[in-house]
């Protein structure tokens, strides 16, 4: 990869620490909630993986819709960090949940979070990549991502054998916070006006060196 602006920077290694940070107990969170839980198991996993996804489905679009109507990239940038930051908070409550109710309410939570983020995040990432450069970006970031998953995924396991549950998901909430708080460096990149879906700036954005 040649140069990657520092907006598409910031977004890939902010994504790459909260995917990451998932990834460590994404794998053994039916586990978590069949051992942790009170008559939690597998239906209760699988009822907690449709609240989440049934609440992104509805929440979503209306979200989406409202921040279009809305010109510039500010409130794009906030709906991006709070969503971040909601998501990141997930992993530590459920160091509190003891009912499959309490499991209903954080994934409640969590999509509520990715409703935010998720939208806001690829809108502000596919205006900013670099013309000429759209799939080579867009494959970096899922390059970087893919492998920081994987190894996550591995390390997961060996976490909760080792340390137990809390230490994972205390490590997950710790990392995702890092990368929502990385967010804020975009501030002063945002564009506070738009036209058409895209930035209206006097200057292109600053560009430094890829690896």
């Amino acid at each position: 990869m040649g140069k990657v602006n520092r907006v598409v920077k910031i977004l890939i290694y902010s994504d790459l620490i909260i995917v990451t940070a998932f990834a460590l107990y994404g794998p053994i969170f039916a586990i978590f909630i069949s051992q942790q839980i009170e008559g939690g198991g597998v239906q209760v996993a699988g009822m907690a993986a449709a609240v989440y996804w049934v609440t992104r489905a509805i929440v979503q679009l209306p979200i989406s819709r409202y921040l279009d109507r809305h010109d510039g990239e500010r409130d794009d940038f906030w709906a991006l960090v709070l969503g971040s930051i909601l998501v990141s908070a997930v992993p530590f409550l459920y160091l509190f949940a003891r009912a499959p109710e309490h499991v209903y309410m954080l994934q409640f939570l969590y999509g509520l979070g990715d409703s935010l983020a998720v939208p806001t995040y690829l809108a502000v990432f596919g205006r900013h990549v670099d013309k000429g450069h759209s799939s080579g970006e867009w494959g970096l970031r899922s390059t970087v991502v893919g492998i920081g998953a994987a190894l996550a995924g591995a390390l997961g396991g060996l976490l909760a054998d080792k340390f137990g549950f809390p230490a994972v998901l205390v490590t997950t909430s710790i990392l995702s916070f890092v990368g929502s708080f990385m967010l804020l460096m975009l501030y002063g990149f945002m564009s506070p006006r738009t036209k058409g879906g895209h930035m209206m700036r006097a200057h292109p954005p600053m560009k430094e060196h890829g690896h």
